[in-house]
């Protein structure tokens, strides 16, 4: 790839595009097609309209709706203003709001009208000043707005009409002054992202421009093997506040491809448009793909048109991925990645053959180290280390967050290193395979165990849905393993006692739980992750009583 030709900034690159596919379909919501030149129109009518209200270059605006149009349109028109967007999980409550708007400094903040009351709590204890307000239906054909209403299928969340609370419809369909050239690019921030924080507040993540373009034309071209990148259809499952969904899902506009958005994901509407609109990509985690196999409807569709299906975010479990292959006749492919390092580090490539379990290739643009954890010398090949990562253009360093920046970068013969505190291995072709997170590694009988491949074995059981594996103290072998399991709703008869017989099957005796719990539900982070702490927690309250 060559980044030489890259576009400055993401307005650039968009408007490229936008130009050379103005006729094409660029987004599909809620089965309404809009082009390349809607998206570019109302894009700029929303930057001006920001510009009107007085938002300057650098200046932070937080984005608190779910995958639309209007997320998209919303994102670029920040772009376009020179500021800097700050996107959220519309699942976030008045107090995540708090934390996030005085730790970005956000002054606007763009909200659906379902949650225009939690943004409404949160001002008094912040910086925000201004809220836009975006309808879901908001930019629908009328007929299908009052098909919404008719039959009570749209949400509806109440909103006040003051001089600091903005219509976003108006605001993308008032043609404003024209705009100036953007001046940022490349190394200038372009969006703030937070980790999920699954051990400590989120962390704000700084993204360039640079860095987004580099990372998201690497990833959406991973599948030019298999059908022209302009002729894509993204299924756009995951979520766009995510950098799952953005380098994975919404880099398609800028390739001249088209992406299908949802608000909420619905298993029978995914069905639906990948066979309407004949979807090539859909961008998942483990939890989609099983839901999506054990859906009792799946065979009343056509997804045959699905070529290249790509699982982030978690390990995909063997048995998933073979179970795809039989059904759809293609491969689930693997990647790993991480906020920090926008995206992805190594994809399976899509013109050979990769191993089941593997998470692919490292990818152009990155380098990695594998070393110890504590010493952070360099490994042997084959065995597992810890994964560091540099790029050209890589983040340095966290937002407002000296104390994790010193924790999670490190300099090494004068190259600065993002830690990531996953401990993978890299076999002799050059493929990665991940072992475990070392803050979720059990250390048993002086083994450490890895809580992943635990739960993975335990998910390969017909009746396991869900598994979380922790380590228990105990002062005779350091700690012993315990298992939580969800089972599905229409299973019986399955004991602790059959689970750690099918465990003993699959893994060495030192790493089969001892103990197992059934849970209706496993505790999980705003994100999706699989939240260990909390259960460690909880145990840690069992034995003080």
């Amino acid at each position: 790839m060559n980044t030489e030709s890259l576009p400055n900034n993401i307005s650039e690159a968009f408007a490229s595009a936008a130009e050379k596919f103005r006729n094409k379909t660029a987004i599909i919501y809620l089965g309404t097609c809009f082009s390349y030149g809607d998206i570019l129109d109302f894009t700029n009518n929303f930057a001006a309209s920001l510009k009107k209200q007085g938002v300057a270059e650098g200046e932070k605006i937080i984005l608190y709706i779910p995958n639309s149009v209007h997320w998209v349109i919303a994102w670029l028109g920040i772009q376009r203003a020179g500021a800097i967007a700050v996107p959220i999980t519309p699942i976030y409550t008045a107090h995540d709001l708090r934390y996030i708007g005085n730790d970005s400094g956000a002054k606007t903040i763009i909200c659906s009208d379902t949650n225009y009351g939690y943004v409404k709590q949160a001002i008094p204890d912040t910086g925000l000043e201004k809220v836009v307000v975006v309808k879901l239906t908001d930019l629908l054909p009328w007929w299908k707005k009052a098909f919404g209403w008719a039959f009570d299928r749209v949400p509806k969340g109440k909103t006040e009409r003051d001089a600091n609370t903005l219509s976003f419809a108006k605001m993308t369909k008032t043609r404003g002054n024209p705009l100036p050239p953007v001046t940022q690019g490349g190394t200038d921030t372009m969006e703030l992202i937070y980790t999920g924080g699954t051990t400590k507040d989120p962390k704000g993540v700084p993204i360039s421009h640079g860095l987004y373009l580099e990372s998201a034309m690497e990833q959406i071209m991973i599948p030019k093997h298999l059908f022209s990148p302009s002729e894509n259809v993204v299924l756009g499952s995951a979520p766009l506040f995510h950098i799952l969904g953005q380098t994975c899902s919404l880099s398609t506009l800028l390739v001249g491809g088209a992406i299908i958005l949802m608000p909420k994901v619905n298993l029978d509407a995914i069905f639906d448009s990948t066979q309407r609109f004949k979807a090539k990509t859909l961008i998942g985690v483990p939890t989609l793909y099983r839901m999506i196999l054990e859906h009792d409807r799946i065979d009343f569709y056509d997804l045959s048109s699905l070529t290249y299906c790509f699982n982030g975010g978690d390990v995909l479990p063997l048995e998933i991925n073979e179970r795809w292959r039989k059904k759809f006749q293609n491969p689930i492919y693997q990647g790993y990645g991480a906020t920090e390092t926008c995206g992805g580090v190594s994809m399976c490539p899509t013109d050979q053959k990769s191993p089941p379990t593997s998470m692919g290739k490292v990818l152009a643009s990155k380098q990695i180290k594998l070393v110890a954890h504590d010493s952070l010398e360099p490994v042997s090949d084959g065995q597992p280390g810890e994964i560091l990562v540099h790029s050209e253009k890589m983040v340095t360093q966290y937002w407002n967050k000296p104390e994790e920046t010193a924790a999670s970068f490190v300099e090494i013969d004068g190259v600065l290193w993002y830690r990531t505190a996953d401990i993978v291995t890299r076999d002799e072709d050059g493929y990665l395979y991940f072992v475990d997170r070392t803050v979720d590694t059990i250390k048993h009988k002086g083994y450490r165990v890895s809580s992943s491949e635990i739960e993975s074995a335990l998910q390969e059981h017909q009746a396991v849905v869900g598994a979380c594996a922790v380590g228990i103290p105990d002062p005779k072998v350091g700690e012993r393993i315990k298992a939580f399991v969800v089972l599905k709703e229409d299973v019986k008869g399955i004991t602790g006692y059959d689970l750690i017989k099918w465990c003993r099957g699959r893994l060495a005796g030192y790493k089969v739980p001892q103990y197992i719990e059934f849970r209706d539900m496993l505790p999980k982070s705003k994100v999706g992750k699989l939240l260990r702490r909390e259960i460690r927690s909880e145990e840690s309250r069992r034995a003080e009583k």
